[in-house]
């Protein structure tokens, strides 16, 4: 019995070691670059404050049709896509303008969900099927064209353009539009934004794909599979045989030798990092491949599609439009205290406005209620809460903020950081235990001198 336990333990340790030394630089690659995305709205308000603040002023907020004047009169040949108001009276008013997608709305132009559905919080790329968070064809999330995704985006960073799935950038459906940033009080444009161009959009790639598109994206993530063996394998391989070794399995010998910290490093900061590492790398998968996203709407019994939105009815005699900012308001009669109101403009004289309110207390940026108006007539086409939504979306939409750690705010984005940093040292402290064992392997099956004797 012991025998057979000794060389299962072997097989795991094996598995454990190649599977380690294989994919070691790509884990280091991903964890540090991950870091940085956690923190990626923090950094980005940080380090352009102008673009996303202004003083406020004692007057009334601009409407719409105001601040379209304005863009169209700053770029006179914009078409815009959606805006994005914030109820904090500090923030600018995203303006997101329809990017180099087919046109007709059907797949994109910044929409990131097909159809002129409005991406600016869900963030689900690939149409409707993966809803996976991030940039490049994942479901970047939180308002980016989707892919910034795992561990990656925000929605400010981003845009109300919403993920590239097939129309946002990194989609099959070709690049989104710049997003603008106006003063909400005078109309003044104080921020102009290519996401496809910013330090992030890059740190994304690299992340997510390393720069190399749908093969890059096929590398990362069976690297991600891989990883969660690595973390399975390790538990297996942590385990004590016996009780009173799991306290040295548990507490790091500080004081020791370097080559005990390095052991104890990667043995007893590993086991407590473990199952939120295989939650991150889980999620990562999940927003890697179409297949996770179907295989959860199955399960859930939810559709594998979105349901395409409503249509407006084109009136016989024109008559006055039932406008953006009639559709604002109507929504914030309905939601009053909500956080932030993304407006989709329709694409097609058939499209419908949609306006998407966060909530106080929502659990992500993505748990949006939706509500869909008639163009001309300003008739109620569809409203959904969040919690109507179907369980595969939803669940789906957690990947990112999960991944991210931005889940629950700072305390779970700390977290979050703090648990890449320390699974970026993991592969190399991993590869020192080895060359360490494999020496001290060597130095004991070294055949010893004879010795001769002189007589």
């Amino acid at each position: 019995m012991l025998k057979n336990l000794f060389a299962m333990k072997v097989f795991f340790r094996r598995i454990h070691l190649y599977l380690g030394l294989a994919s070691g630089l790509f884990l280091v690659m991903v964890c540090l670059t991950g870091s940085i995305l956690v923190f990626e709205q923090e950094l980005e308000h940080l380090w352009h404050p102008a673009r996303y603040y202004v003083a406020p002023a004692g007057g009334p907020r601009l409407s719409l049709a105001q601040l379209t004047a304005a863009v169209r009169a700053a770029k006179p040949k914009a078409q815009l896509s959606s805006f994005k108001l914030y109820a904090d009276p500090t923030r600018t008013v995203e303006v997101s303008l329809a990017g180099g997608g087919p046109k007709g709305g059907g797949k994109g132009e910044g929409s990131g969900e097909g159809g002129g559905r409005n991406a600016a919080q869900r963030g689900e790329g690939r149409g409707a099927t993966a809803g996976e968070g991030p940039r490049g064809g994942q479901g970047r999330g939180e308002g980016r064209a989707e892919s910034r995704g795992a561990m990656a985006g925000s929605a400010e960073a981003r845009g109300p353009g919403g993920p590239a799935g097939k129309g946002g950038p990194g989609g099959k459906g070709g690049k989104g539009g710049p997003r603008l940033f106006l003063n909400p009080y005078t109309g003044a444009i104080v921020g102009e934004l290519k996401p496809q161009d910013s330090f992030f959009h890059f740190i994304e790639q690299l992340h997510r794909g390393l720069v190399a598109g749908r093969v890059g994206k096929l590398i990362m993530g069976i690297n991600g599979i891989i990883f969660l063996f690595i973390l399975g394998t390790g538990i297996v391989l942590w385990w004590p045989a016996a009780r009173k070794a799991l306290t040295a399995r548990l507490t790091v010998k500080w004081g020791s030798s370097w080559k005990r910290l390095n052991h104890d490093f990667h043995i007893v900061l590993g086991f407590y990092t473990s199952v939120f590492l295989f939650i991150m790398a889980l999620t990562g998968v999940g927003m890697s491949f179409d297949w996770v996203g179907k295989t959860i709407n199955t399960v859930t019994h939810s559709p594998q599609q979105r349901p395409e939105p409503p249509t407006s009815t084109v009136p016989a005699e024109k008559g006055p439009a039932f406008g953006a900012d009639a559709a604002l308001a109507a929504a914030r009669q309905q939601a009053p205290g909500a956080l932030t109101y993304a407006v989709q403009l329709p694409k097609e004289p058939t499209g419908s406005l949609q306006v998407s309110s966060l909530r106080p207390g929502a659990l992500t940026e993505r748990a949006t209620d939706d509500v869909y108006f008639d163009r001309y007539s300003g008739q109620v086409l569809r409203q959904t809460t969040y919690a109507q939504q179907p369980l595969g979306q939803r669940i789906r939409g957690l990947f990112k903020p999960v991944h991210t750690g931005a889940i629950f705010g700072w305390p779970t984005k700390v977290l979050a950081f703090v648990i890449v940093l320390l699974g970026a040292t993991f592969p190399i402290s991993g590869t020192i235990l080895w060359l360490n064992r494999t020496r001290k392997s060597k130095k004991k099956s070294a055949p010893r001198g004879l010795a001769v004797e002189v007589g």
